[in-house]
């Protein structure tokens, strides 16, 4: 807290104390960094000591030192304030735990943004597995809703009407794809993302010795991290590249959520969300039931897009460091990791409490008196008619059904030469390979062979 009783970090988000995830946010919270910061410091230590730099008794006393306990951390943000950053108070706590004779050697040779990237690795690192885990949830509660529902017949829509019929399970299909692919981005995203930063103030290495590139690999070891191809302080694409997944996700997740509350408006009424006492009931309005997590998604979606594209402008830094573009990644790229983790989160609770309603699926197709099967029988007059025939015939047919309001089969029949040959359809006899998709699907997310 500061002088004037600020407290850092203290603003409230109602949609993240609703609807964030608690797990994420623990990873972005107010003592991560810190440790995280703390956590290459003392890596330097034993990487100095395999070096020669330092003895093993001294290289076990700085890096015993790092601890957080060692840390007031009221008072470092105080002092970040000033010095604009929060290494060198860091270092001057932690300089002030050691003994006498241990004092000059900590943080010797690298630069405040070595530090502070290697930690936000280090919280990237957590973030993809727990952003992989969501993912893992979101595929599964999908993949077992696409088998259950695979011959589960409804109207499919283009341009927001009824078109042909398909399946629930197809149409789940299409994201249970998504998620997968979203799950091959995130096991890529660790070799690009967390990388141990370790190069100095320009990017030179020219105060860290003559055997840096060991030094950089063991810290790297230690930590779990990556080591880069060369220095990343102003080479921000691999963060820009997180951020990019992480909105993507979030887009599948808001895509998944409009689809459930259009299919479960009044006049459409398909599906439904997990039903519950209270659960998404009005103040003053008592039969109301909102699709209220798939509006969450909606609005965390949006959110994760706005942030992500901040980091697109930190990739603007210019020089051998940026002057104000990092700043942008310390408020962004926590937001954006834990708006996305949000989604999946919501998202997969949506999927696993989804409960579609097949009557009124089939009720819903009933509405079109057939014209959701235009398409079928046109195709089945196309070998005697030709295609463009056909295809007229069937339109004639079917402006007369909308106008007289009766079945196409019927109209169809009175259109036609020879009405035998038109022989009657049910939308389950035009749904192609729905069946199919819904079930391959399924079977390939779970034989991805996920560890």
């Amino acid at each position: 807290m500061s002088a004037d009783g600020h407290v850092p970090g203290a603003i409230f988000s109602l949609l993240h104390r609703a609807f964030g995830d608690p797990e994420m946010e623990a990873i972005f919270s107010e003592d991560a960094p810190v440790g995280s910061w703390l956590r290459p410091e003392a890596a330097r230590a034993p990487a100095q000591a395999s070096d020669g730099a330092l003895d093993d008794a001294r290289a076990e006393t700085l890096a015993d030192a790092c601890r957080l306990d060692n840390i007031d951390l009221p008072a470092l943000w105080t002092d970040t304030a000033n010095v604009g950053y929060p290494i060198l108070p860091l270092i001057r706590q932690i300089t002030d735990a050691l003994p006498e004779d241990a004092r000059g050697s900590l943080h010797y040779g690298a630069t405040t943004q070595d530090i502070m990237d290697t930690g936000l690795s280090l919280q990237l690192a957590a973030a993809i597995a727990r952003l992989a885990a969501l993912t893992d949830e979101l595929g599964d509660a999908l993949a077992a809703q696409a088998e259950a529902h695979a011959d589960t017949v409804m109207a499919g829509r283009t341009h927001g009407q009824q078109a042909v019929p398909t399946t629930f399970g197809a149409k789940l299909a299409t994201f249970l794809r998504q998620a997968s692919r979203l799950r091959d981005d995130l096991d890529a995203l660790p070799a690009g993302t967390c990388l141990v930063s370790l190069h100095g103030a320009g990017g030179t290495s020219a105060g860290l010795g003559p055997r840096v590139d060991e030094i950089r690999r063991h810290m790297a070891q230690q930590l779990g991290l990556s080591t880069p191809d060369g220095p990343w302080h102003v080479t921000r694409d691999g963060l820009a590249g997180f951020a990019a997944v992480c909105a993507r996700a979030a887009s599948v997740c808001a895509r998944l959520a409009r689809e459930v509350i259009d299919l479960s408006r009044t006049e459409i009424g398909e599906v439904q969300e997990t039903v519950g006492h209270h659960r998404g009931a009005s103040s003053t309005m008592p039969q109301k039931a909102n699709p209220i997590d798939s509006e969450a998604i909606v609005g965390l979606a949006v959110n994760a897009a706005s942030a992500a594209g901040g980091l697109y402008r930190a990739m603007e830094a210019g020089h051998e460091r940026s002057a104000g573009e990092w700043q942008v990644e310390w408020h962004s790229l926590p937001q954006v990791a834990v708006l996305a983790a949000s989604c999946l989160a919501v998202a997969g609770r949506v999927v696993r409490g989804l409960t579609p309603d097949p009557q009124r699926m089939e009720a819903n197709l009933e509405l079109e008196q057939g014209r959701t099967l235009a398409e079928a029988y046109m195709f089945q007059l196309a070998p005697e008619l030709g295609r463009e025939g056909a295809h007229d015939l069937v339109y004639e047919a079917a402006m007369a059904s909308k106008t007289r309001r009766v079945e196409l089969l019927e109209t169809l029949r009175e259109v036609s030469d020879d009405p035998d040959q038109v022989a009657a359809m049910r939308p389950a006899d035009y749904t192609g390979r729905a069946r199919d998709e819904a079930v391959s699907a399924a079977a390939a997310w779970r034989g991805r062979g996920r560890a």
